[in-house]
């Protein structure tokens, strides 16, 4: 396809950068405008290095732009959850199936490779340190301020907004009538922290594992990098007694390691300087109804921010992208039902992911170190091993599949009373039985044989 209609996208990280790229395969003009400097000249943003975790949704999404093999080839598969008591005890989960597995990636290498990529092509142009500071809903226009205060006014016939949670684009939205808005924080932050390699650049902790450090009201949790460090993120209360506000002092920080993190506190010999020097990072759910106004349309954290506990906010923004590309194939040139059809297949979606994010939040914090949880788990990894056709996972649907989020959330309340009335009625050796299992499939999952 070939256009001569210009696109601007304002905010260039990991969904604008992606969506400039898909567009410019369409034949597009674009220019993207990020309001940072250039993370390929090594600005990258304080505090924006926290590992992601990349599945399916996220691959597929990568594999139109053909760069999926190259951010895979720098990942690191994680198979299942690690978790660590505070003895050092250990118990593994897998994800999934066997071949099943999430990747830890880089956020910044992963917005290096698709900058780089955009900056192929002819028909994009790149302006970084350009920051949004008024747009004009109604005649296309934007305002943005270079580095050392210049104003410049661009027009495009459509403008994206990917400037990520406190969009500014999606701010002038807000001010339109009947426009649904909800920003909710949780009392929790995050710190991130560092384990370092081992010699020879050896991993000091089994590398193809998301490590958890569950304690109930808080965690912490570690994700491996291809140097052989972890990068290790802890989320604990702002306030209360296990809590930001109690740790004022090396020594509180000392011996709130010492008592809750042991084994992990001997692997970061720089946890102390991690701890003060870097950032404390806020959590908050964004979500956002209509996405769209007039020629404008919000992609990516702009629409819907997530908590990071379910690893699926980079993978459900380029999800984004990847269905907003293929509503183009199919509607090209009429932009008012490109942009209708996109909002009615995300919104739903992204409400549903945000539920996921805040529910597995509580699980990984709260429940994976308890005995009922465990229990829970080993009869599902049953369940999906014996019937792999009837029985799927939230987990495995969320993660290894392109299943709508929306479907994956009304599968795990099936799920749940399934295996509810199996532990109730004490049916775990049963699970072979499909005199026993057919039945309740049925009643339970809806599933029917015929």
């Amino acid at each position: 396809m070939q256009s001569k209609e210009k696109i601007a996208i304002i905010g260039g990280g990991l969904s604008g950068s992606l969506l400039a790229i898909c567009l410019a395969k369409r034949g597009f003009k674009v220019q993207l405008f990020e309001r940072r400097g250039d993370i390929r000249k090594g600005q990258a943003e304080a505090g924006r290095s926290i590992n992601l975790a990349l599945s399916t949704r996220g691959i597929e999404a990568l594999k139109k732009v053909d760069l999926a093999e190259k951010v895979l080839s720098d990942a690191i598969p994680m198979n299942g959850r690690m978790m660590h008591s505070v003895k050092g005890e250990l118990t593994y989960q897998a994800y999934g199936k066997s071949g099943q597995f999430i990747n830890s990636v880089s956020r910044s290498g992963l917005n290096i490779k698709l900058l780089e990529l955009a900056d192929e092509f002819e028909n994009v142009e790149l302006f970084f340190n350009h920051r949004c500071i008024d747009i004009d809903l109604n005649i296309n226009t934007a305002t943005l301020e270079t580095k050392d205060g210049q104003k410049i006014n661009i027009a495009a016939d459509i403008i994206f907004g990917s400037d990520g949670a406190f969009s500014a684009v999606r701010s002038e939205m807000q001010k339109t009538n009947r426009f649904n808005y909800s920003q909710v924080y949780e009392n929790y932050g995050y710190k991130e922290l560092e384990i370092p390699p081992g010699p020879n650049g050896s991993f000091l902790i089994d590398k193809n594992a998301l490590h958890i450090w569950p304690r109930g009201e808080f965690m912490m949790i570690a994700l491996p990098n291809p140097n052989g460090s972890f990068t290790c993120t802890l989320f604990l209360a702002y306030e209360g007694k296990h809590s930001f506000e109690n740790l004022k002092t090396k020594v509180d920080v000392t011996a709130f390691f010492e008592t809750h993190f042991p084994d992990a506190m001997a692997l970061m010999p720089g946890y102390l300087e991690d701890f003060f020097n870097n950032p404390t990072g806020n959590l908050v759910t964004i979500r956002s109804n209509p996405w769209v106004y007039n020629n404008f349309a919000l992609i990516g954290d702009a629409a819907h921010a997530i908590i990071p506990f379910y690893g699926q906010g980079m993978n459900c923004s380029f999800e984004d992208v990847s269905e907003i590309d293929e509503i183009i194939e199919t509607y090209y040139p009429d932009w008012n039902k490109i942009f209708t059809k996109y909002q009615e297949a995300r919104i739903v979606n992204a409400n549903a992911i945000a539920d996921l994010a805040c529910k597995n939040f509580v699980e990984m914090r709260d429940l994976v170190g308890k005995s009922s949880f465990i229990h829970f788990k080993k009869i599902e990894q049953e369940l999906t091993e014996k019937y792999p056709n009837i029985y799927k996972s939230q987990y495995s649907l969320v993660s290894f599949s392109t299943a709508p989020y929306s479907e994956a959330l009304a599968q795990g309340f099936k799920n749940e009373a399934l295996i509810g009335y199996i532990t109730e009625h004490k049916l775990e050796d049963k699970l072979d039985d499909p005199t026993v299992m057919m039945p309740l499939f049925r009643d339970f999952l809806g599933y029917d044989a015929e």
